[in-house]
């Protein structure tokens, strides 16, 4: 096969299955580039329609070439890699879902184990970090590329192999907690929240608070800059101040945080909105913008005082609908308003008030009351193959619960599909989620002292069991590996804020064991966030820390190369589409 081909596999209609089109860029186990697309007329490989292989231009060059044997299409997808099909981690937790789950055959137990940091790598940016990093493995230029986000509200594309900048910029001062009403934990205030990235418009996206006026005006604005370049796009940014207004509320930046990671689900952006720690007259907030068109803006608030979006997950989504969960909300009168639930969003945002969209414990009033809402973490979508119902949201929350829930109906305010305790403690962060042989498994921060997991029974109904817990102080959110997807799945998280040793740790998914206890001196880490987490791509851990980013190796990995720089076809006009009255409901 020619260095610049790629193979194009035609997979027969008989085979379609979830996803329906693999990436672009999936790559065979030795480096060559796979495109696999579905084969409408074919019923088999061979028949009429399609041809079993065929080549390709190639969008960069494969980074080492072998041979393509193929008897049929099921050998050919059977030699895909799984390693390799992870090159893009472009939102929180790798995918919508938010599973937290990075796929890399380097990652074994043996290799983990010896983990190093790149000390040629500089990684060196300015500002507080508390978002996750992104990776781009087609980056400027078709280099390997990590993209970076600061409270200074600072934007860096760091070359991922040497941590050089390839571009940098800064989108406005940051709010200084001293100009807020209200106390929080991040000073000053720039882009907190994780950001998204559209691979397709190769645009990137979040909030950044800034001030014009050196802090008497306070605005969240939401940008989108061109991956390649780091130019803000046309149209952008958006003030959401000026823009979203729901049933009459309207949006005040001074009294509300953007915590929660950003999403994009039908190429519509998706921005929830929080508070400074319960302060002031917050509602929580649902912002949605065209990706495609900026002046088409719709927004959701909370009815009632309250009810943030706040836990660090933000938007979860089955690739149709946004979820998200909600705080404690104010004043209610024992009225629901919108808080304390797990809401389920269609295209806008547009809540229908179905009692299949959302889902609130009977004792809602009661976690309002003692502030033990179930807000302090985002949406886990999970499927659990076996169990009824299979496709589940689970829900972890300041009360020391986990709850799982109906994803197809969600029950209004019901009891949930199951409970139970899982923590000493409040719980706010991100949990994982990973299957293997022995089961679904959900991994979380138990307490500052603490990373636990509990197993879902493949049951009619599903319920929670715990399965193991081990010593790891530190605030961090986990993610998690896996060579395959089932096996060697290693549960890492940072020993992060003052709790913790800053150091990066590994478990075994299915014991607790520890699979990586640190490192060495040259592995200690500094300005390690709580709530935040890291990313796994080629071969390497990639995290976002205050003034630096760092990367670990696995032993053997050589340096993804960088391609010659190549231009890219200039973008074809597309029409720009009715801008979407804001339904004043």
């Amino acid at each position: 096969m020619a260095r610049h081909d790629r193979a194009e596999v035609l997979v027969p209609r008989k085979f379609k299955g979830q996803p329906k089109r693999l990436p672009d860029n999936l790559l065979f186990q030795r480096g060559t580039a796979v495109a696999v697309r579905l084969d409408k007329e074919a019923a088999h490989c061979g028949r009429k329609g399609a041809s079993a292989l065929k080549l390709l231009p190639m969008k960069s060059p494969i980074r080492s070439s072998s041979s393509v044997i193929a008897g049929s299409c099921i050998a050919i997808l059977s030699a895909i890699s799984p390693v390799n099909a992870q090159v893009n981690v472009t939102q929180h937790h790798n995918h919508a879902s938010r599973d937290g789950l990075y796929i890399d055959s380097a990652f074994t137990f043996d290799a983990a184990a010896k983990l190093a940091r790149d000390l040629n790598f500089d990684g060196t940016i300015v500002g507080d970090v508390w978002a996750q990093p992104l990776y781009v493995d087609d980056g400027p230029g078709g280099r390997p590329t990590v993209i970076a986000v600061t409270e200074s509200n600072n934007v860096y594309a760091l070359d991922a192999v040497d941590g050089s900048i390839i571009w940098q910029i800064n989108v406005g001062t940051p709010v200084s907690l001293s100009d807020l009403a209200c106390p929080w934990d991040v000073d000053p205030i720039g882009i907190t929240g994780t950001p998204v990235i559209d691979l397709g418009s190769r645009s990137l996206f979040f909030d950044a608070m800034t001030t014009p006026d050196g802090g008497e005006t306070k605005k969240h604005l939401i940008f989108s800059l061109n991956l390649d370049t780091g130019a803000i796009n046309p149209g952008w940014p958006v003030d959401v101040g000026e823009t979203a207004v729901y049933n009459g509320t309207t949006f005040t930046s001074s009294i509300q945080a953007q915590r929660p990671a950003l999403g994009i689900v039908d190429n519509i952006l998706y921005v929830p909105y929080g508070s400074f720690f319960d302060c002031g007259v917050y509602h929580g907030w649902l912002v949605g913008v065209s990706i495609d068109n900026p002046a088409s803006v719709m927004a959701w608030a909370t009815d009632a005082i309250g009810g943030a979006i706040w836990g660090v997950g933000g938007v979860a989504s089955d690739g149709s609908n946004p979820f998200v969960t909600t705080g404690n909300t104010f004043d209610t009168l024992g009225n629901w308003g919108g808080g304390e639930a797990v809401i389920r969003f269609q295209p806008g945002p547009i809540f229908t008030g179905s009692s299949s969209d959302y889902w609130v414990p009977l004792n809602w009033l009661t976690l309002d009351t003692q502030d033990k809402d179930v807000g302090g973490c985002g949406p886990l979508l999970v499927d659990v193959p076996g169990a009824m119902p299979s496709r589940l949201v689970v829900a972890l929350g300041k009360d020391r619960n986990a709850y799982l829930l109906d994803r197809d109906n969600l029950g209004g305010i019901s009891t949930p599909v199951a409970s139970a305790q899982v923590s000493n403690s409040d719980i706010v962060q991100a949990a994982v989620t990973y299957r293997t042989k022995q089961g679904t498994y959900v991994a979380f921060r138990a307490s500052s002292t603490t990373i636990s997991a509990f197993r879902i029974t493949a049951t009619n109904p599903p319920a929670i069991v715990n399965a193991w817990s081990a010593t790891q102080p530190g605030r961090a959110a986990p993610f998690a590996t896996s060579t395959d997807g089932t096996n060697d799945i290693i549960v890492w998280v940072v020993g992060a804020d003052v709790d913790g040793d800053q150091r990066l740790h590994g478990f075994d998914g299915d014991t607790g064991n520890v699979v990586y206890a640190g490192g060495g001196p040259d592995e200690l880490l500094s300005g390690s966030r709580r709530f935040n987490t890291g990313i796994a791509a080629r071969g390497r851990i990639y995290l976002a820390n205050d003034y630096k980013v760092y990367s670990f190796a696995l032993p053997g990995i050589v340096p993804t190369p960088t391609p010659t720089p190549r231009p890219r076809p200039t973008p074809r006009h597309r029409p720009t589409p009715p801008v979407r009255p804001i339904p004043l409901r």
